[in-house]
């Protein structure tokens, strides 16, 4: 099994490139011009994906072919005060120069809408809002020229008091979305509320591919082993192996997070790196069901973190792993 390990938004080691820059709606009233704050916001925006692409020239020269966008590229870009605002024509150069790369290098991107993004709620207001931030986002995908390869990863939500019910009321809400959004999400279980059971089930009833993340896996379960689930979220990726933007010979890849506990007192925290272990003990165990596997490291030290990774799995290579670049393994079964 071929295992590549991609890294979230940020580099630790590339300097002033952040994707996040930002400008508060404070600052945005006290410019007074609102054209000028809107010029201000489409600058600061563009700046972001300038970042983004130096990030993406490094995760190439260090072989990383998988990464996860800053949901934060367009300031403000969802604030209910600036709806009249389309930031998208200003930037369409500097989107599709990030799009263009990422084909090019066929690198694995995507996004992970925020905690507000709940399609789990009972609330009207807070569904619309849900909706609108996967448009913001799936608007950035497509701004890039990205297919429906390119996913937007998001929890179920919140129980309300009635997990059962808000389960169901996610299952029927995103049902109904349009198949635009619909065929840009992934789901991810949650350490809190909705297990990897649960989750799995949801999928199921869905459609969507479900993102395993084994550390809340661990700390959010019913007994389970993470790999005893396998054979079943791999199913659930089966009808992304003809995805548009995919081939027969390069299909899209099940995915996992992963990340390891911050501390006994925080097990829930992430910690600045991966510990190789348990990430190993999961491989091993899934390793004769897939030939591909990508793992998106959730790590403080982000970027940092996946180099420390490999270097621990380069101590491996006597014991069934083989590194077959700078951020990419092969495991026997």
């Amino acid at each position: 099994m071929i295992v590549r390990f991609g890294y979230v938004a940020m580099s630790v080691t590339v300097q002033n490139a952040s994707p996040s820059k930002t400008m508060t709606m404070a600052s945005f009233n006290k410019i007074g011009d609102r054209e000028a704050a809107i010029r201000k916001l489409e600058r600061i925006a563009a700046e972001n994906l300038h970042n983004t692409l130096r990030l993406l020239r490094h995760n190439r020269a260090s072989d990383i072919q998988v990464y996860r966008f800053s949901s934060k590229l367009i300031p403000l870009a969802t604030h209910q005060d600036l709806r009249d605002w389309d930031p998208f024509e200003a930037l369409a150069a500097d989107f599709a120069e990030v799009g263009d790369y990422v084909k090019a290098n066929k690198m694995r991107v995507s996004f992970h809408p925020d905690h507000f993004t709940v399609l789990s709620t009972p609330r009207p207001e807070v569904l619309q809002s849900s909706i609108h931030d996967l448009k913001y986002h799936v608007a950035m995908l497509k701004a890039m020229g990205l297919g429906a390869e390119a996913k937007n990863n998001i929890h179920m939500g919140g129980a309300y008091g009635d997990k059962v019910t808000s389960g169901q009321r996610f299952v029927e809400q995103v049902n109904a979305l349009d198949l635009s959004l619909r065929e840009r999400i992934t789901l991810e279980n949650d350490d809190k509320t909705f297990n990897a059971l649960e989750t799995l089930e949801a999928c199921k009833l869905t459609g969507l591919p479900m993102v395993l993340d084994i550390h809340h896996q661990w700390v959010n379960n019913e007994g389970e082993k993470p790999w005893e689930l396998w054979p079943d979220i791999l199913d659930t990726w089966k009808g992304e192996l003809a995805q548009a933007g995919s081939s027969a010979d390069h299909p899209l890849p099940p995915k996992i997070h992963a990340s390891s506990p911050k501390s006994e007192k925080d097990p829930r925290g992430h910690a600045d790196g991966v510990l190789v272990e348990p990430l190993l003990t999961f491989l091993r165990n899934i390793a004769g069901y897939t030939d591909r596997l990508d793992v998106m490291l959730e790590a403080k030290l982000k970027d940092e973190a996946l180099f420390g990774l490999m270097n621990e799995l380069r101590l491996q290579e006597d014991n069934g792993v083989k590194v077959l670049d700078g951020a990419s393994i092969e495991i026997t079964p």
